[in-house]
C-alpha cells in the first residue's frame, strides 16, 4: 500500500521521522514522500542523506492550517510525528505545548478532512496514559481528537488512528543519550532521579515497523500499543556504564516512577493481539462497522481481563543488564 502512494509526515526530521524515510525508500517506491517541519537547517542536513527523486522538503509549522492544507494536497497517507515532547519543557512553557500538540492536532485533522486523505496516523506516547504531566495531557487529548475525526469524516473515506508505544532508545533528549554524553565527558556518576524507575522500551526500527503495520491493520478509531519489555533506569545505567556511581536526584517535573501505557480504567475496551493491544474507541462511530476484533489482515483479538493494566512497572517482560546491552548495540548505540 506504500508504492505509488503519496506519503507526508509532519515532524519528518525527528529521530522517528528519518528512521521512517530510510525504510520506506529501503522497501517500496512512494510516489512522494514529504517532509514537512519547520527547521530549515534539519531539512537541509537531511536532504543531503535522503535525496531521491521522490523526496520532498515542506518548510511548515502543524500550528498553521493554511499550510497543512496546501501541502495535504493529493496526499494519501500522513503520519502525524511533530509534538513538543519534553516534559520539562512543557511544564515551563504550557501554551506552547497546548498549541502545539493538540491546535496541531485539529489542524492535521482538519487538512485531511479537507483533501480526502486515506489514511492517517498520529503518533502517541506511554505518557497519554493516566497523564499527570502537561505532555501526556495534550497526548490525550489528541489521541481523543484523532479517534473522534473518524465521526467527523461523515462520507468522506479519511480514516484516523493513533500509535501509542514508550521510551524509543536513542532518541534525541532522551535518557540514553544524555547518559551517553556524561560517560563521554568522564563525569564520576550519573544521575538517577528514582532508583524505582522503570520504562517500557522500544528501538526506532520497531517503532517504524509498528506504524507500517497498523497502516495495514486499521479501520479507524483504533489506539494500537505494541508489546515491548521494560527496563529499570538502573539497570541502565549499569549497562552503559558498569562499576560508575549512581546518584539519586529526585523526580523531575511531571515524571512519573512507572508509565502506563493500556490503563485499567480502559480495560472493558481493550483487546489483546499476538503482538499487540487495541483500545477501542470510547464513542460509536456512525454508519459503519464498529467490531475492532478483526483487523483489516485478519489478525483476530480478545478482550482483555476486568482491570486489566499494561503496566511498565508489573510488565511480565523485563530486560536484564545484559540484554540491555544486546538492545542499546540493536539500536546502534554503543
Amino acid at each position: 500500500m506504500f508504492d505509488d502512494r503519496s506519503i507526508l509526515i509532519t515532524g519528518g526530521t525527528g529521530s522517528f521521522g528519518r528512521k521512517y524515510v530510510q525504510v520506506l525508500l529501503e522497501r517500496y517506491k512512494p510516489r512522494r514522500l514529504i517532509v514537512f517541519s519547520r527547521d530549515e537547517l534539519k531539512q537541509y542536513e537531511m536532504a543531503q542523506e535522503f535525496n531521491a527523486p521522490c523526496m520532498r522538503y515542506f518548510i511548515g509549522d502543524v500550528r498553521d492550517r493554511k499550510r497543512l492544507v496546501q501541502a495535504l494536497e493529493d496526499v494519501d497517507l500522513v503520519i502525524h510525528a511533530a509534538a513538543m515532547k519534553q516534559v520539562p519543557a512543557a511544564e515551563y512553557n504550557p501554551m506552547e505545548c497546548i498549541k502545539t500538540n493538540i491546535h496541531g492536532a485539529e489542524n492535521v485533522i482538519h487538512a485531511a478532512l479537507v483533501n480526502e486523505v486515506s489514511r492517517v496516523i498520529a503518533l502517541s506516547t506511554d505518557k497519554a496514559a493516566n497523564p499527570i504531566n502537561l505532555y501526556g495531557a495534550t497526548k490525550l487529548a489528541s489521541d481523543k481528537l484523532f479517534v473522534a475525526a473518524n465521526n467527523i469524516a461523515g462520507k468522506r473515506q479519511t480514516r484516523f488512528a493513533v500509535v501509542r508505544y514508550g521510551n524509543v532508545v536513542g532518541s534525541r533528549g532522551s535518557v540514553v543519550p544524555f547518559f551517553r554524553k556524561l560517560i563521554d565527558k568522564g563525569s564520576d556518576h550519573l544521575p538517577i532521579t528514582d532508583q524505582r524507575m522503570t520504562r517500557f522500551w522500544i528501538t526506532l526500527q520497531q517503532g517504524v515497523e509498528f506504524v507500517l503495520k497498523n497502516l495495514q491493520r486499521m479501520r479507524g478509531g483504533e489506539i494500537f500499543v505494541p508489546k515491548i519489555p521494560s527496563i529499570k533506569i538502573v539497570d541502565l545505567a549499569t549497562a552503559m556504564a558498569p562499576g560508575l556511581r549512581q546518584t539519586i536526584i529526585g523526580i523531575r517535573p511531571g515524571e512519573k516512577v512507572h508509565e502506563i501505557m493500556c490503563p485499567s480504567d480502559d480495560s472493558h475496551l481493550t483487546l489483546e493481539f499476538s503482538d499487540h493491544y487495541v483500545i477501542r474507541p470510547t464513542i460509536t462511530f456512525a454508519g459503519r462497522k464498529n467490531d475492532f476484533s478483526v483487523n483489516h489482515v485478519a489478525e483476530r483479538g480478545t478482550p482483555v481481563a476486568e482491570g486489566f493494566e499494561y503496566n511498565s512497572g508489573s510488565n511480565s517482560h523485563f530486560l536484564t543488564v545484559e540484554e540491555i546491552i544486546d538492545f542499546n548495540h540493536l539500536a546502534g548505540i554503543e
